[in-house]
């Protein structure tokens, strides 16, 4: 339904980046206080016209901006990317009655992207590799990509190769693509079953573009441990498995956290992944890592073993959201530090309250399930002291940051 043509004044940005006009009525592509005109359908302004621009518009330092779905915030300067997403974790916290000090953000630079999912399908000419158009399943080129490493652009290529060797005509392949020690690391869904003849081909794909590991499906090529790197310990991840973003958010996450816990002689790292936490923490402490895919902790496991000069780490495959650990197995830690998924983890922040464990480092990708965990901390006696931003999806609206929790005496 059209309700024509209207001028109207953006007045903030949600939470996907779009801005919201009284009504309320949702505009892609502006900014807080720019004056856009056009069509109102279904309260959204999808083609808008800016009439009055913010001085926080920049021209997209990417040139497939206008196209690629990719990047909703390329339009706006740094400096208001920042303190937006500094504001929607202000928010949060102050929706759940708290407040801390906030560190300088930490921004990922461009072309930082270590791991990327693109998507690839075959076209009448040979195959088409990028990411989709906003709110669309059209795949856009991107050799360009001001996101993603250059590896990785330089990646594509062997994407459509693989796209050309295995895809249906009708379907849609996702290749993840990510950057290791030892080569790119390559995991396909959505591929034809493998038979011998494209065995072959995938063969000679991978060896043709250097990587290190091609898994298709449940078929595995490797050619070379594909090694990410945890402190000093050397892991191989199962594929497909968790990593940061970029190595500079990796990083920070990582400071933050080797700070909230300074001191500490035993740690649990719950939901640990394959060691971005536990492994560096085994440098200064015991660990107990706690990770619900078995795959991954067996990872770490082989990870600390055969690293060098790291204190005693043992692991545990649970599902803490079902089964978290309880006060009588967290006793033991005087620290901890946890990394939940975007559905935060509010049954084993429950268990750490009762426990009482006396140092938490938090990191989090959801600001509003991280504040409501906190919340529940801080009503246990928990003193949040400072939290830090880590932008390391630039350009986009997705958030991250660690912070600090003590327990008050």
């Amino acid at each position: 339904m059209s309700d024509g043509a209207q001028e109207v004044t953006i007045e903030r940005l949600g939470h996907h980046g779009d801005g919201i006009a009284p009504g309320p009525i949702y505009v892609p592509g502006v900014l807080p206080g720019e004056v856009v005109t056009g069509e109102v359908a279904n309260s959204v302004m999808a083609a808008p016209r800016i009439v009055t621009p913010s001085d926080q518009r920049v021209s997209p330092p990417c040139r497939h901006a206008k196209s690629c779905g990719g990047c909703q915030l390329q339009h706006a300067a740094d400096g208001f990317v920042t303190g937006w997403k500094e504001d929607v974790v202000r928010r949060a916290l102050e929706a759940q009655g708290l407040a801390c000090p906030m560190r300088e953000t930490v921004t990922s630079p461009a072309r930082s992207r270590r791991r990327a999912a693109f998507s690839v399908r075959r076209t009448k000419k040979g195959a088409l590799a990028g990411f989709h158009q906003k709110a669309s399943d059209v795949i856009v080129a991107v050799p360009d990509c001001q996101l993603v490493t250059p590896a990785l652009s330089a990646a594509l290529p062997m994407v459509e190769r693989l796209a050309m060797a295995g895809a249906s005509r009708k379907g849609e392949m996702s290749v993840l693509v990510t950057e290791s020690l030892s080569g790119l690391d390559v995991m396909v869904k959505g591929g034809k079953p493998v038979d011998d003849a494209l065995r072959v081909e995938l063969a000679n794909i991978a060896q043709g573009a250097g990587l290190a590991r091609l898994a298709w499906g449940d078929e595995v090529l490797t050619l070379r441990p594909p090694h990410q790197q945890f402190g000093t310990a050397l892991v191989t991840p199962p594929p497909g498995a968790f990593l940061q973003a970029t190595a500079t958010g990796q990083d920070a996450l990582l400071a933050g956290v080797l700070e909230a816990l300074a001191g500490a002689k035993h740690v649990a790292d719950l939901f640990a992944g394959c060691g971005t936490f536990a492994l560096p923490l085994a440098e200064m402490a015991r660990v107990h890592a706690v990770e619900g895919d078995r795959a991954m902790t067996a990872a770490l496991d082989k990870g600390w073993r055969q690293g060098q000069g790291l204190r005693h780490v043992t692991t545990e495959a649970r599902d803490l959201f079902r089964n978290p650990l309880l006060p009588d197995e967290l006793k033991r830690f005087d620290g901890a530090v946890i990394d939940p998924p975007r559905a935060g983890a509010e049954a084993q922040v429950a268990e750490l309250a009762r426990a009482r464990v006396p140092r938490i480092a938090h990191v989090s990708c959801n600001p509003v399930t991280f504040a409501r965990d906190c919340a529940r901390l801080v009503a246990a006696g928990y003193r949040l002291d400072w939290l830090q931003v880590v932008d390391q999806f630039r350009w986009s609206t997705h958030v991250e940051l660690v912070a600090a929790l003590q327990l008050e005496s």
